[in-house]
């Protein structure tokens, strides 16, 4: 019988990491999931996931708790106004960085990921980021997670180094094309959050930029999004 690969799944309980667990599931790898409790916001989406999982087959689910506030810079983590897309539009066509970036998010999130892999013997660590047709954020692409992956060789033990590889299934797609793959894995998205803003009641604002491109994807495909939003 030939043994499953472990892999560390980061999941945010969004649209495109929860794509990746269900990747994951597809690929029968036994997947340890990682999550972060980092000051944001949204800090819904943790809920959501939660559910999301009950979907999933997997081996445990860990939330590291990470006070990124402290240091604030992102509209996300600070006392910061939450930008529209329409706001932002013109940045974010002329691959300007909007304050919804988080500084060096990946970067933390990734290392906390190889210390993870590395107790367990895991040999993979997926993360759902990718840079086509989205806000420019610079740890969203292939040359951050080369980097990364070349860190991974002197950041460990050398017996485990060369084992532990970080992939980005879905770098190079689409949103709509990530959607369209994991409904061909009956991904739930009633499941899934993505808003950068939510209201007290927890609906989706369906103004900022997570939100824009999460309803154009879903209206490229002609599929009714099954978000909640309040305006």
């Amino acid at each position: 019988m030939t043994k499953k690969v472990k892999t560390v799944v980061l999941a945010s309980g969004g649209l495109d990491s929860s794509t990746v667990l269900k990747f994951a599931e597809h690929k029968n790898y036994d997947i340890y999931v990682l999550s972060f409790s980092y000051g944001q916001r949204h800090n819904i989406e943790l809920h959501y996931l939660k559910d999301f999982l009950k979907t999933i087959t997997y081996v445990e689910h860990k939330i590291a708790l990470i006070d990124m506030r402290l240091f604030g810079g992102s509209s996300l983590t600070d006392d910061i106004e939450v930008p529209s897309y329409d706001d932002i539009k013109k940045d974010i066509e002329n691959k300007s960085i909007p304050n919804t970036y988080v500084p060096a998010r990946n970067t933390i999130f990734l290392s906390y990921a190889l210390a993870y892999a590395e107790i367990i013997n895991a040999t993979k660590i997926l993360i759902g980021t990718y840079s086509v047709d989205y806000v420019d954020y610079p740890d969203c692409k292939n040359a951050f997670i080369n980097q990364f992956n070349k860190l991974i060789k002197t950041a460990i033990k050398p017996n485990v180094s060369n084992n532990i590889k970080v992939e980005a299934p879905f770098i190079s797609n689409t949103k709509a094309q990530i959607i369209n793959y994991g409904l061909s894995l009956n991904t739930d998205y009633s499941k899934t959050f993505s808003c950068y803003n939510p209201d007290k009641n927890n609906l989706a604002c369906g103004k900022c930029s997570a939100c824009h491109f999460r309803i154009k994807a879903f209206h490229e495909l002609g599929i009714t999004d099954p978000a909640k939003y309040y305006q």
